[in-house]
């Protein structure tokens, strides 16, 4: 999507400058020498970007410190979230970045354990990911049988059932769907615990200052943190709050509107 974000500053800007400029100097120009047959029209240039530049400034604004649209790419984030899904990404929550560098101007918070974030992976800049917050900087993460530990202590869990995937899920049927609790706060996961050779991804990180450790939920089929290390605090874009839309080869309803815990 970042080819987007560069379209619609440069089209936002180009518009603008368009519009100023005639409104400066050309529109006195065509008002002196106007004659009595003159209809006193713009030219198609000027007249277009009158009509576009507030549009395009509003949509900017929005993206860039509101609130911005994605859609889930994969299965990472399952149960939670669902290839198909269009989600609504705050974008004020961590602070507000200029469009394109992604450079913080103004800070107003910071991401809390259990947050779901979107971010640009440091081996992937151009990229845009959704992954789950599981370690502040200074935390002490460990994944051992299938269990997180943060700062030695072991998450608890709670065994929702066997999961029944559906479209591009089913993958992951038959995996069981756990409840974690997280600073907190409580989430479903699904774990291959049935198959022991899915054990993957087990270690031991210390957070560095300025980085997180986050992972994804669907915790056997995810590239996270566990294999590419930790996300930089530069990099995030923004906090995931809602469902607006799923389509995975048709529409779903009772998922829109839903929350992202």
């Amino acid at each position: 999507m970042r080819w987007f974000e560069i379209a619609l500053v440069v089209l936002t800007f180009a518009t603008g400058i368009i519009w100023l400029l005639d409104a400066l100097f050309f529109a006195k120009r065509r008002a002196a020498g106007a004659s009595l047959l003159d209809d006193g029209t713009d030219p198609v240039l000027v007249d277009y970007s009158k009509a576009f530049f507030p549009v395009l400034l509003v949509v900017l604004l929005l993206r860039s410190f509101i609130a911005e649209p994605f859609r889930i790419p994969s299965n990472s984030m399952m149960p939670t979230l669902l290839t198909g899904d269009f989600i609504l990404v705050n974008k004020f929550t961590y602070g507000l970045r200029l469009p394109i560098t992604n450079r913080k101007f103004v800070t107003l918070g910071e991401p809390a354990r259990g947050d779901v974030v979107v971010f640009r992976p440091p081996h992937h800049p151009d990229q845009d990911w959704i992954k789950r917050v599981m370690g502040l900087p200074g935390d002490r993460i460990a994944y051992r049988d299938n269990t997180v530990f943060v700062n030695g202590e072991p998450l608890a869990y709670e065994s929702v059932g066997v999961y029944s995937g559906t479209g591009n899920g089913t993958e992951m049927t038959g995996a069981e769907e756990l409840r974690e609790q997280l600073a907190g706060r409580s989430h479903t996961v699904l774990e291959r615990t049935n198959l022991p050779f899915m054990d993957q991804g087990e270690g031991e990180w210390v957070v560095p200052a300025g980085h997180y450790f986050v992972m994804g939920d669907n915790r056997d089929n995810s590239e996270d943190s566990r294999y590419w290390g930790f996300l930089p605090e530069s990099n995030l874009r923004g906090k995931a709050f809602l469902i607006w839309m799923h389509f995975d080869g048709g529409f779903e309803f009772s998922r829109v509107g839903s929350s992202i815990p």
